[in-house]
């Protein structure tokens, strides 16, 4: 169920086109790295949402490295800002699987802000865990918004997997504890915690999602084994701030992005490498059930280049 590579490059295609079009350009008009070119690279990422501080990084490194190989025309230089931008992702793995583990049942809690794509990215999990062989068992721990357990009941339906619900307004901790207690009743291999998205203000929804947290790893010691972030890549450098606030209140294990097809803002990839230790995992690339799959971070660079 792996994205092609071809899939990839045409899924990042707003974001070739907004970022690495117009460094094309920039290059094509100057040949060679001098004080202009650098300032217009500079702008061109920032405003594709790679940010200040990861842009400083790689203009430095451009050019420190203009210093020692003075390279000239448009390939040598993109080949030189490719290999700047590889470094940001140098520290930890370059891709991610879920499927080297023992623990069953393997539990992924998922949180973030309402309209990120949370529920619908929870559904294309459980078909990407079960087209890997896997059972998947859903918790609908939103009990707050309306309609929320009719969405993630909708999505089970489709990935043809169970789910645990109770009467909206109810206890989201105790239904994540009821949908373990089913698992391993089960004996299902994933069980897929859903969050609500917002409660009344910022601390409320946090305090909540601890408490979840804490039911979870009495019911289970060593769970949640993952607790991923999903952030809408439209709103760019925005993201950033929710994984600092989830982090902080979570810990968290991992992000999923999604809608990074329809965005000219995929550069925030790089800025989240940058200035967090919390790994990429999946990426949305479109709206249907297949649409959700594992990153590369060196697919992702790559398909930049292509």
């Amino acid at each position: 169920m792996k994205f092609s590579f071809k899939r990839l490059v045409k899924g990042l295609a707003k974001t070739k086109a907004g970022l690495f079009g117009k460094i094309r350009t920039a290059i094509g008009l100057h040949k060679k790295i001098d004080e202009d070119l650098l300032e217009e690279i500079e702008e061109i990422l920032i405003k594709s949402d790679i940010g200040v501080s990861t842009t400083q990084k790689i203009i430095e490194g451009l050019v420190e490295a203009n210093k020692a190989e003075k390279p000239e025309g448009e390939e040598e230089i993109l080949a030189l800002l490719k290999r700047e931008i590889e470094k940001v992702f140098a520290n930890g793995d370059m891709s991610t699987s879920f499927f080297d583990i023992d623990t069953k049942p393997y539990v992924i809690m998922i949180v973030g802000v309402n309209g990120t794509g949370k529920t619908t990215s929870i559904g294309k999990m459980a078909r990407y865990f079960a087209a890997n062989g896997k059972n998947v068992l859903l918790a609908a721990c939103d009990t707050f918004r309306a309609a929320a357990v009719e969405q993630l009941e909708i999505w089970a339906q489709r990935a043809d997997c169970g789910i645990v619900k109770s009467n909206p307004g109810g206890d989201s901790a105790a239904v994540a504890f009821d949908a373990l207690q089913a698992a391993r009743s089960r004996d299902t291999d994933v069980v897929i915690i859903d969050t609500a998205g917002r409660l009344h203000t910022k601390v409320n929804l946090l305090e909540e999602l601890k408490k979840i947290k804490r039911v979870l790893g009495k019911a289970l010691p060593g769970s949640p084994h993952e607790t991923l972030l999903v952030i809408d890549a439209t709103t760019g450098q925005n993201g950033i701030q929710q994984v600092k606030v989830f982090d902080e209140a979570l810990e968290l294990t991992g992000l999923i992005l999604t809608k990074l097809d329809g965005t000219a803002k995929g550069g925030v990839v790089v800025a989240i490498a940058d200035q967090f230790d919390v790994p990429v995992k999946f990426i949305g690339l479109g709206e249907k059930l297949d649409d959700l799959d594992e990153f590369s971070r060196k697919d992702f660079v790559e398909a930049l280049f292509q």
